[in-house]
Formats: structure tokens, sequence, C-alpha cells
């Protein structure tokens, strides 16, 4: 190997170590959601709105919003505004505790689903 090949080689290996691998995400996870994963919120929210850390497909995504009985009360269909959020426009919500459910396919077909709760305060 000529000495120019070796200086070439080895930079471009201290390029790859400095740098590292490129950050891929494996899976869609939740970034953040309004209302607030375990928030208290003085009036009920008009919808539910999940962000997403990468792209999904919503044709293969959910959101379920449950009251404390375990009911359904969304009954809309879930939108998808952008690529990495979904949101379910929701019914006047009495004061209570109620569960969100979702589960997504990102656009790599990789499937992650959560729950998480928020409370609408007393007036």
């Amino acid at each position: 190997m000529q000495p120019r090949h070796i200086i070439c080689a080895a930079i471009m290996l201290l390029t790859a170590m400095v740098l590292g691998p490129p950050r891929v995400w494996a899976h869609a996870f939740l970034d953040h959601a309004e209302p607030r994963v375990g928030s208290t919120v003085r009036a009920a929210p008009s919808a539910v709105r999940l962000t997403f850390t990468e792209p999904i497909e919503a044709d293969f995504s959910r959101i379920e919003v449950l009251d404390a009985r375990e009911r359904r009360v969304d009954t809309e269909p879930v939108a998808h505004p952008n690529p990495a959020e979904l949101q379910v426009p929701l019914p006047p919500l009495s004061p209570g505790e109620y569960t969100v459910h979702w589960a997504v396919t990102s656009v790599d077909t990789h499937q992650t689903e959560g729950r998480f709760s928020f409370t609408v305060a007393e007036p």
C-alpha cells in the first residue's frame, strides 16, 4: 500500500471514529403530549395531541381516550396534521381522570404503544 493511501485510510478512519455512526431511531417514541403526561388541567382539552420522535404511518396508528370507568370518550377519527403527530378531538369532558392509550407504526414499520393519564380538575 502506498503511503498516501495509508494516510487517506487513516484520515477516514479517524473521521468515522470522531463523528460516530449516524443517529437512527429504531422506533417512534412519544416525545410529548397535550395535555401533558400525568398533568391536571383546569379546563377540559378539546383534543389530545401526540408528537413522536419520528414520522409515523397514520393508517396503522391509533389513539383511544378512556374515562375512569374505561369507557371510550373519543368519537372522531384520528387526524395526522404533520408526519410525527397524531391528534384526536374530544367532546366536552367532565372532571375526572382520563387515560390515553396510543399505538403507532413508524415509517420504518416498527410498532410502539403506550398509555398515560391526565386529570380534568373540578371547576
